[in-house]
């Protein structure tokens, strides 16, 4: 916690609670350590063992540091308080790290008050790998500051300081021998406010996303019962997260459409299986020869063949450092456990479901002109003109049997994947797309919610 210009407990604070990274230099993470650790729920058991120690940390004070016993670094920096009433600052973060190393902080956190009082310290602090949780500003108004700091007073027998105002003892005894504290005087609190407030707006852009500013200007019950919320509040997790996302749905809910926004946005690699043993066969790769077969034929390609040449694709390196969004497989429980047998397991599954009558409208009205190879949609997108609209052909795949059967084979098979994949979202495909694209988005950037038994 850094203090107020006053020195006058919490108001006009910033307060820190963290932990201490021994790492001083980033590390390449292996790519099988995000899946690992969000198959294990390993970051998360961290973060509760955190949550469930924080009660009782340690505060730290430059008071605090100084007065340990048996530290030559604690000894030097009494010397130099007592000499010039300061410790200077690389002797001050020299004394905080040796204490934070200490096994009871390592074990049960800590909270700074008084540290850092500049930006310099802050940035020195940094970057010793010193880095808190939470952040805390206690604000109030400069007369509500000068106000509590002028009204304090000191007991010389027992150090217990007393308030004017605020916490006046009944005692006359006490009454009478209270004095006020050395350095006590408007002029001294204005000259420390200005210096507070001259250096407070360069440490905060330090702490960016973990700052939370809190009113003193009230109970201090109500203050503390802020503070603690917020620090049991935690922040979005530091894990590795690589996307790894399944789009289901049946034809024409717009998967298609959804992948290539997840990839234009997020740089996710875009893997359509069907369009994969198409460029398998157009490439001439090792597989084509197994595939070409079954398209001459029209039928389905079997599940072991699709899955050397997915697997192919997944393995690659841009796959496993980018994430990727799958779409077209799998269709049927057997396939999932093929998938997830060999180690492929998306962490973001979303089912997109839409209508029959949407569908058909989608699908069955598209046409395609077979002079110029340009695509319309006699409701959405229709040819500038007459002739052009006589000359349009449709696929026979986009004919209303065809889809029927399809979506039938489709939702045969969709209750089992999503009992497969018990984290799966399930969204309203029949409206917009780019409203889809945000609920799909907001599902990956997000925790997953838990799920009540």
């Amino acid at each position: 916690m850094t203090r107020g210009p006053s020195d006058s407990g919490p108001q006009g604070a910033a307060a820190l609670r963290g932990s201490m990274d021994a790492t001083t230099a980033p590390h390449r993470i292996p790519p099988q350590m995000p899946q690992y650790g969000e198959a294990n729920h390993i970051f998360e058991l961290m973060q509760a063992m955190w949550l469930a120690k924080h009660l009782s940390t340690n505060l730290l004070s430059v008071e605090s540091l100084i007065a340990k016993e048996y530290s030559p670094l604690a000894a030097d920096a009494r010397m130099h308080y007592q000499k010039f009433k300061m410790v200077p600052d690389m002797l001050l973060i020299r004394l905080m790290q040796e204490r934070l190393k200490e096994e009871d902080c390592v074990r049960r956190g800590w909270i700074l008050d008084g540290i850092p009082e500049t930006r310099e310290q802050a940035l020195t602090i940094q970057t010793l790998g010193i880095s808190p949780r939470h952040v805390i500003v206690l604000s109030a108004p400069d007369t509500v500051l000068i106000e509590r700091n002028l009204g304090k007073r000191i007991d010389p027998q027992t150090g217990e300081i007393y308030h004017t105002t605020f916490d006046w003892p009944p005692e006359s005894e006490i009454q009478n021998r209270l004095m006020v504290p050395a350095g006590i005087f408007e002029g001294e609190t204005a000259r420390k406010l200005l210096e507070y407030h001259r250096n407070i707006v360069r440490i905060l852009p330090s702490y960016p996303k973990i700052l939370k500013v809190i009113s003193a200007d009230q109970p201090c019950v109500d203050v503390f019962y802020q503070a603690l919320t917020y620090v049991q509040t935690s922040h979005r997790s530091n894990a590795p997260f690589t996307p790894r996302v399944l789009l289901c749905g049946p034809v024409g809910s717009g998967k298609s459409l959804q992948a290539a926004l997840l990839a234009q946005k997020y740089g996710l690699i875009n893997v359509c299986c069907g369009q994969l043993l198409k460029e398998a066969v157009a490439d001439k790769s090792k597989y084509s020869d197994l595939i070409q077969p079954f398209f001459e034929k029209e039928i389905a390609v079997p599940d072991n063949i699709i899955m050397k040449v997915l697997k192919q694709r997944l393995d690659q390196q841009d796959c496993v450092e980018r994430g990727w969004v799958l779409h077209g497989f799998p269709r049927d429980l057997d396939q999932a456990h093929l998938m997830d047998n060999l180690g492929y397991k998306p962490n973001r599954v979303f089912f997109l479901n839409v209508p029959f009558d949407s569908v058909i409208e989608r699908l069955s009205l598209r046409r395609t002109d077979p002079i110029t190879g340009e695509r319309y949609h006699l409701m959405y997108k229709p040819p500038p003109t007459i002739e052009v609209q006589a000359r349009l052909l449709q696929n026979p795949k986009d004919s209303e049997e065809q889809i029927k059967l399809k979506m039938d084979l489709f939702y045969r098979n969709s209750a089992e994947l999503e009992q497969f994949y018990g984290d799966a979202i399930t969204l309203n495909g029949d409206q917009d797309p780019y409203t889809v694209f945000e609920y799909i988005e907001s599902g990956i950037i997000n925790r997953l919610p838990k799920k009540v038994p």
